[in-house]
């Protein structure tokens, strides 16, 4: 089956049990990084969210401050954040079909979600997230350790998931080819079903015109 149906379907069917276990995994992690932008973005700025889930409690969050165009390949999942968080414009999408003009956004986050995308397709992508960025404008995403082509999971949360990585050197060069400045890349990790589990945050910054 094509990696990116097993994540689709995988979280059409676990959409609302993944809601409630984000709750309370990595809860520090992922309120770090939503500060990044929080403190960095002024009030009414664009930022595009990948992978945006049901919308709790990221976008929820960053809703209270930001216009938000949020992504997810899962209809489930946008779905469920069209009710979370109605004020934000929802699109059931894969990210890497994604077509916006060039200088749209003021940030793109991407929580945990480019780890989904087969990795001969995450260069690509982050150029077309580079050029989205405006002038000054932040990427902060998630990305892989280990080099794994394609980690499948017969049964998480009970069905089938992908992921796909680079490591982390490799990782951070994807980044800076694409003209990006990294600003920090930081291993973080957290135990997931009691087993220590590391991503690499970058936040990484488009130069400002002159």
């Amino acid at each position: 089956m094509d990696p990116k149906q097993i994540v689709s379907d995988g979280y059409n069917h676990i959409a609302e049990q993944h809601e409630e276990w984000t709750s309370g995994v990595r809860v520090e992690e992922r309120t770090k990084y939503t500060l990044v932008l929080l403190d960095k973005l002024p009030k009414g700025a664009e930022l595009l969210e990948l992978g945006c889930g049901s919308g709790i409690p990221t976008t929820q969050k960053l809703a209270e401050k930001f216009a938000i165009t949020g992504v997810d390949i899962s209809e489930r999942q946008v779905t469920l954040a069209q009710k979370n968080v109605p004020s934000v414009r929802f699109v059931h999408a894969d990210m890497t079909k994604l077509d916006f003009p060039e200088a749209s956004f003021d940030a793109v986050a991407a929580f945990y979600s480019m780890i989904h995308v087969p990795r001969q397709e995450q260069a690509e992508l982050l150029c077309k997230i580079a050029s989205w960025l405006r002038p000054g404008g932040y990427l902060v995403t998630t990305m892989g350790t280990h080099s794994t082509e394609a980690h499948f999971n017969n049964d998480w949360f009970g069905k089938p998931m992908y992921w796909s990585n680079f490591d982390s050197e490799t990782n951070k060069r994807l980044v800076e080819d694409t003209g990006l400045k990294i600003i920090t890349a930081k291993d973080e990790t957290a135990n997931e079903f009691n087993e220590p589990v590391t991503f690499l945050w970058v936040i990484a910054q488009k130069s400002v015109a002159t």
